[in-house]
């Protein structure tokens, strides 16, 4: 195979471009042609990426971020390539602040870096940081990272699939004077600026060894599946532990699961829930926001706290050499947090312009716009799925309301705890006895998150929502469905991808490989510890919005009525899940949430050992029965979001049902 060899397109000129697009906030990018993978400069200015860009500790991200407040994310980072590299830094602009103002102190942290270097501090922080990524990486076989990967490359670009040693060791020699001459090589000149803003409203290769007359290689033997025991065990104020021995890559993941949720808003603002535990990391009794982010980088750990529907969770993946230090930072994170007020407020602007970038988004609109529809007031699930609130539930949010949310529902009596990774009991349990053993939770009592039925519709809905001059239409249409709990469970999820769940699914190779109207139509049954929503996302050109509605309702009649899943559709779907168990559960992080899941449904604890024995069980007209019990159009509630002034009048004479208007956040106009 001819190489084409190095060819790095020198640049001495800073050159710009400017564009426009259906975003929410300003985005700037610069660029910089580099080194190629491989050399030692490209090494080099991945460290340099990492210091510059490369988390909450970062020049960039500490002071547009934190300080000045001016972005609400940046990264900086180099994209290696065999021919040549491009170097990048990436920054979202916060509404309301020139993009002038952004660039100038990305440029001065630019001048800062290539005039004096990293200070040895940052240098560690790299280096910690990226050899954690690396190693955490190799816990899968493939997928960005994992093993296949790491020695795949190597031998494919270096002929060696041993390169990646020479790489760490680079990492660890680098000197802050080398990074600095690095940066001043190729970042000193020749960038690129593109700056995206939102839309103003109205080679040769030798012939191969291989026959490739026989067709692709036939796979006749399939992996089984790998999950480890359930060890679980109680700390002494009565926490449960639950552990996943993994033994091979030498890091662990522990995370507390608690039963809060978006669910748990009841009775609060909309999404503090997500807010809350947003703000676990922004600062405790003995660390400030970026202590949290420096201590966490400088151990190699990985520290993320978050909610789902039904639960929230605090987590962290350390390497089992930091173990005990790890376990300290989460414990102190989630037992005390300060909720300062300016971070706070920080925060809360961050949150709402990212709400703003949801309602740009079809997948995100789906989740915000139809689930207060389809359950109705007073539902704890009839909020948006996004779990990110309304900006004026988040503007309203009070510190104290924040306080009050995680004492009440970030407890230990309302939590379990799960480790999975390289680490056995004795070394674990005194660690974990050491820093949550005598977590005490709030004398008053758990609240309660009752999941009442929700009233289902009596007939078809159509509600619509303007987007003036807007050049597609986002048709959206749901319905309530059984909970994740229920007996048919993978019976619903099989006939959920064959008519609108996967690429292959009818209704997208209706609308988007036959029609060629949609880029991309997609359904979902998010998992719900009560009655889950079935919701359907289509994106389509304008002047096809109603062909694409009626052509949606023949797909769903037709699936359930003389038309149903085919037993080919259905062994396709079922064979597909079958072969990708093995695969799905080579994380720490993955098999975490497969135990999570087994706590917040119920399941036993070798649901997953026999989830294969389960999928394969499944009966063509379980899949059929499935989908008559879970589609029924006579209930469906129907959003299109788009320009009115072109489709309100004929989706109106479609009769599908009432056509009500409301506007982005949900609320009725006529």
């Amino acid at each position: 195979l001819d190489r084409p060899g190095t060819w790095v397109a020198a640049r001495t000129e800073s050159t710009r471009e400017i564009m426009q697009d259906q975003v929410a906030q300003t985005r700037l990018h610069r660029f910089w042609n580099t080194a190629p993978d491989g050399s030692l400069d490209a090494e080099r200015l991945s460290i340099v990426g990492q210091i510059l860009g490369g988390g909450k500790t970062s020049r960039l991200y500490e002071r547009l971020v934190y300080r000045e407040q001016i972005a609400d994310t940046v990264s900086a980072g180099l994209s290696g390539f065999e021919i040549a590299g491009l170097f990048g830094i990436t920054a979202d602009v916060k509404t309301g602040v020139p993009p002038s103002r952004v660039e100038a102190a990305i440029d001065e942290e630019l001048r800062r870096f290539i005039a004096k270097g990293p200070t040895e501090a940052e240098l560690a922080r790299a280096r910690t940081s990226i050899r954690a990524g690396f190693v955490k990486g190799l816990e899968r076989i493939g997928g960005f990272g994992g093993k296949a990967d790491v020695l795949a490359a190597c031998e494919v670009f270096e002929g060696d699939p041993g390169c990646y040693r020479r790489s760490l060791q680079l990492l660890e020699s680098a000197t802050a004077e080398q990074l600095r001459e690095a940066a001043q090589r190729w970042l000193a000149q020749g960038d690129y600026t593109l700056e995206v803003h939102p839309v103003p409203r109205l080679g040769h290769a030798e012939a191969s060894a291989v026959d490739r007359t026989l067709g692709v290689p036939v796979t006749e033997r399939f992996p089984d599946v790998v999950f480890p025991d359930l060890q679980r065990y109680r700390l002494a104020n009565g926490l449960p532990v639950i552990l996943a021995q993994r033994p091979g890559t030498p890091v662990a993941r522990i995370s507390l699961l608690f039963d809060a949720g978006y669910a748990a808003d009841q009775s609060r603002r909309a999404g503090t829930a997500s807010f809350v535990m947003g703000m676990l990391d922004e600062g405790t009794r003995s660390r400030g926001a970026l202590q949290i982010a420096d201590r966490a980088q400088s151990i190699g750990a990985d520290l993320s706290t978050g909610s789902s529907l039904d639960t929230s969770h605090g987590a962290i993946s350390a390497l089992t050499d930091r173990l005990d230090e790890s376990i300290e930072l989460l414990a102190d994170v989630l037992r005390n947090p300060t909720f300062p007020p300016d971070e706070i407020e920080r925060v809360r602007r961050e949150w709402i312009a990212a709400i703003g970038r949801e309602k740009t988004s079809p997948d995100a609109l789906a989740y915000r716009v139809l689930p207060p529809l389809l359950y109705g007031d007073g539902h704890p699930y009839a909020i948006p799925f996004t779990g990110s609130g309304t900006e004026a539930s988040i503007a309203a949010l009070t510190r104290d309301e924040l306080v009050a949310f995680h004492r009440d529902w970030i407890r230990p009596d309302n939590a379990t705890l799960i480790v999975t990774g390289d680490v056995a009991p004795e070394t674990l349990l005194p660690m974990l006895e050491k820093h949550f053993g005598d977590w005490r939770a709030a004398e008053s009592a758990r609240p309660g998150k009752p999941l009442r039925a929700a009233s289902r519709p009596t007939a078809a809905r159509v509600f619509l929502i303007d987007k003036p001059g807007a050049v597609q239409s986002n048709i959206l249409v749901g319905q309530v469905t059984a909970p994740s709990s229920a007996a048919n469970r993978l019976e619903m999820g099989t006939m959920n991808d064959v008519l609108g769940g996967t690429f292959t699914s009818r209704i997208n190779m209706n609308l988007r490989e036959d029609k060629s109207w949609s880029y991309g139509a997609r359904s979902s049954l998010p998992a719900a510890r009560g009655e889950r929503p079935w919701l359907l996302s289509a994106p389509v050109q304008t002047d096809k919005t109603v062909e694409s509605i009626r052509e949606i309702q023949r797909e769903i009649a037709e699936f359930i009525g003389d038309r149903p899943a085919t037993p080919e559709e259905i062994d396709t779907v079922r064979n597909r899940d079958v072969r990708a168990l093995p695969g799905r559960f080579e994380t720490n992080a993955s098999v975490s949430g497969a135990i999570a899941e087994i706590i917040t449904f119920g399941w036993p604890d070798d649901h997953v050992r026999t989830l294969k024995a389960q999928i394969e069980a499944q009966t063509d007209d379980g899949v059929r029965a499935a989908a008559k019990a879970s589609l029924v159009p006579g209930q469906m509630t129907w959003v299109v979001i788009g320009d009115l002034r072109q489709i309100e009048a004929p989706i109106r004479q479609l009769d599908l049902g009432e056509v009500q208007v409301l506007d982005a956040d949900g609320t009725l106009v006529r």
